[in-house]
C-alpha cells in the first residue's frame, strides 16, 4: 500500500518506520519501508482478505508513528544519541518495547538526579554495541 507522505521527513529519518493505527477501521501494525516508487506500507494478503480489500481499492488509513521518536526525547538524551550516529541508528530501528524500557530506566532517575547523566552515557554505550536491552543487574 502506497503512503502518500515521507515519514522521514514527518517523523524523523529511520530505515524503516514502525506504525500502527487503522485501515478502514481496522486496526493495523506494520513497517513503512522505501522503495524506488517511495514509501510503502505491506499488508498481507491474509489480512487483507479478512478486511475486504482488493487492489486498487481506496481505502482510509489512519497511522501514527509506533513508539518514541527522538524529536520527542529530553534535551539531554536526544543530544546524546545525536553525538552517536552509531547508538542513534540503532535506537530508531529499536522495537518500541526496547526503546520505552531504556526510557524508563533513564527517567527513574527523578529522585536521584546524579545518575541521569551516567545512565544516559550507559544507554548510548549499550546502543553504540547493538545491545537492545541493558542487562539485569
Amino acid at each position: 500500500m502506497p503512503v502518500p507522505f515521507d515519514p522521514d521527513r514527518s517523523w524523523s529519518p529511520k530505515p524503516v518506520h514502525a506504525v500502527n493505527g487503522t485501515v478502514n477501521n481496522r486496526f493495523v501494525r506494520s513497517k513503512l519501508q522505501p522503495t524506488p516508487a517511495g514509501w510503502q506500507m505491506p499488508i498481507t494478503r491474509m489480512w487483507a482478505r479478512d478486511c475486504a480489500l482488493s487492489a486498487g481499492m481506496t481505502v482510509q488509513v489512519d497511522i501514527i508513528a509506533e513508539g518514541a521518536q527522538r524529536a520527542e526525547l529530553a534535551p539531554d538524551l536526544a543530544a546524546a544519541l545525536a553525538a552517536n550516529a552509531k547508538a542513534a541508528a540503532f535506537f530508531d530501528t529499536l522495537a518500541q518495547f526496547y526503546t520505552k524500557a531504556y526510557l524508563k530506566w533513564i527517567d527513574s532517575t527523578k529522585r536521584q538526579p546524579h545518575l541521569r547523566a551516567e545512565r544516559i552515557a550507559d544507554v548510548v554505550r549499550l546502543l553504540e554495541r547493538g545491545i537492545k536491552q541493558r542487562p539485569k543487574a
